[in-house]
């Protein structure tokens, strides 16, 4: 499984992310390729999972991703709540 944590500029913000949505699933027991990138890049890579902010969620539409909001990149109990709605094994 393949899951894209994303920001508008694929640094900061969305490496935060990435390392809590890795603890987040590892808690879980669920295996998965988690990588951080910007929304433009988001648009053309594979993944299964997409894990972003509303506003930017709203740039990948038309990506065959299931698109996941958090909107508190930081907040460990949002993190766990949407993967725990969202994620399939």
């Amino acid at each position: 499984m393949k899951v894209l944590t994303v920001c508008g500029l694929g640094q900061g913000t969305s490496l935060i992310l990435k390392m809590n949505v890795e603890q987040a699933l590892g808690d879980k027991g669920i295996q998965a390729d988690v990588e951080h990138t910007d929304v433009s890049a988001a648009s053309s890579m594979q993944a299964d999972y997409i894990i972003t902010s509303n506003e930017l969620a709203e740039s990948l539409t038309d990506h065959s991703a299931n698109v996941i909001i958090v909107n508190n990149y930081f907040d460990m109990d949002e993190i766990n709540q949407a993967i725990e709605e969202n994620f399939t094994e």
